[in-house]
């Protein structure tokens, strides 16, 4: 079996993910009576600090109702110019919430609070009103880097002088926490809303949660449905997230070790012309000219490797619980005899 580095939304569910599973308590979601989604929902607001969570089929719905929940047509969108809600999720903010959106370069994917100041329009009838500020932590397409709480902070202080909402798209907020070793609930009472990921590092197959107080759930609710996300018997993925959240949060250091092992070995490979830093599970890093992405993972696929590519001559590898140490010892003996 090839060893996958392509994402860590490759995993599949453990054995002690599949025996909660097939345990769950099931009802109907639509109408409110599923009683592991309940379970999941409360246990994520709780740890959090908040009211409320709701289900999601998928991050990119769970920031999208979010965004919705949050603006109305004409107004706009802040956020940093690689981050996922602007550049991987279709433009749906334009299509679901007709709204603008102003990018600012950040930081290795991170803004500060007097960049935030420095882009929020005045008023007039002729400007999209600010209404929405945006953070992504861990940021994936700076390499797995992430916020803390003092870059935070005075973020949240603006938005809450100016009127602006502020939400969190926390995909991989969990690699975040285990590094910082900040808080759910320090993290949550900054945030009018946060969406977190249980089918990434956390290993679930399915989901992810949007976190926030009751009125806005309520509201993200209605709109779930109008989404086409009202499901049914959705107890069985839920308890998968239960799981997640329960039993595989402290163990992301083993992967945030395993992009280090890799990072090592690229940094001394004379194939690579840059390694961005790697922070938690996520290690990109730009080829010398003779290596295209698709020709360097065509290599690896011949020795049983899988990898994504970031760029003409970007590659990225995601570290993940179906990837031990022996398969990244492999992987770094595969990247010592690859030659220039």
């Amino acid at each position: 079996m090839p060893i996958d580095l392509i994402s860590d939304t490759v995993t599949r569910p453990t054995p002690g993910m599949l025996k909660a599973m097939w345990s769950a308590e099931v009802g109907d979601d639509v109408f409110n009576e599923d009683a592991s989604a309940h379970a999941l929902q409360a246990h994520a607001a709780a740890m959090f600090g908040h009211e409320a969570a709701l289900f999601m089929p998928s991050g990119v719905m769970s920031n999208q109702i979010a965004i919705k929940a949050h603006t109305e047509p004409m107004d706009e969108m802040i956020c940093e110019e690689t981050s996922h809600v602007f550049r991987y999720e279709n433009g749906g903010y334009a299509f679901h919430s007709q709204i603008a959106v102003q990018t600012i370069p950040g930081d290795h994917g991170r803004l500060t609070a007097a960049q935030v100041a420095a882009a929020i329009k005045p008023a007039a009838d002729w400007l999209p009103r600010s209404r929405l500020v945006v953070l992504e932590n861990t940021c994936n397409a700076a390499g797995g880097n992430y916020y803390r709480l003092d870059r935070v902070r005075p973020i949240r202080a603006l938005c809450q002088e100016r009127g602006l909402r502020l939400h969190l798209d926390g995909a991989r907020i969990f690699n975040a926490l285990v590094e910082s070793g900040e808080s759910t609930h320090d993290w949550g009472r900054e945030f009018d809303s946060l969406s977190i990921c249980l089918s990434k590092g956390l290993g679930a197959p399915v989901g992810s949660l949007l976190i926030g107080n009751a009125e806005l759930i309520a509201r993200a609710r209605r709109l779930r449905k109008g989404f086409g996300g009202g499901m049914r018997q959705i107890g069985f993925l839920a308890a998968a997230g239960l799981h997640a959240l329960t039993h595989h949060v402290e163990r992301l250091t083993e992967d945030h070790e395993h992009a280090r092992m890799l990072a090592s070995v690229l940094a001394e490979a004379p194939f690579v012309a840059g390694l961005r830093p790697v922070h938690t599970n996520i290690v990109i890093f730009d080829l010398v000219d003779g290596w295209t992405a698709a020709s360097f993972l065509a290599h690896l696929r011949e020795q049983g490797v899988r990898a994504s590519a970031f760029g003409p001559q970007t590659v990225r590898f995601v570290t993940h619980l179906d990837v031990d140490r022996a398969m990244v010892e492999r992987v770094c003996s595969v990247l010592r005899g690859i030659r220039r």
